[in-house]
């Protein structure tokens, strides 16, 4: 197999570069999300059925997105699969954060 979410990764694409002195969390966000992943753990499935969440991203969103960009799409796929929460729910709590992020853009840049 030679696809984007093949655990390998895909042919020509070159090696994995380390960042020096990498952090294991670039942002609190990234810390919740593993969190998240974690706790939710069984209730969003066995851990093949969790990679199959990863292996239903869309391949250029999945290729633009970051490690943990990829866990959380992973997570909104399978809780909305498994009824934890709604679509509503999602859209909802998505709008607030969008709305939560603005205001904070708009007063850093006064």
């Amino acid at each position: 197999m030679n696809g984007v979410h093949d655990l390998g990764g895909m042919t020509c694409f070159g090696p994995v570069t380390a960042e020096a002195d990498e952090p294991v969390f670039h942002g609190d966000w990234e810390r919740r999300v593993f969190a998240i992943n974690v706790a939710a753990g069984g209730a969003l499935g066995s851990l093949d059925y969790r990679r199959h969440g990863i292996e239903r991203i869309a391949p250029a969103q999945y290729l633009r997105s970051s490690y943990y960009e990829n866990w959380l799409a992973r997570v909104e796929i399978l809780a909305l699969e498994t009824g934890l929460i709604t679509a509503q729910e999602l859209s909802a709590r998505s709008f607030a954060r969008r709305a939560r992020c603005s205001s904070t853009s708009a007063i850093h840049a006064s």
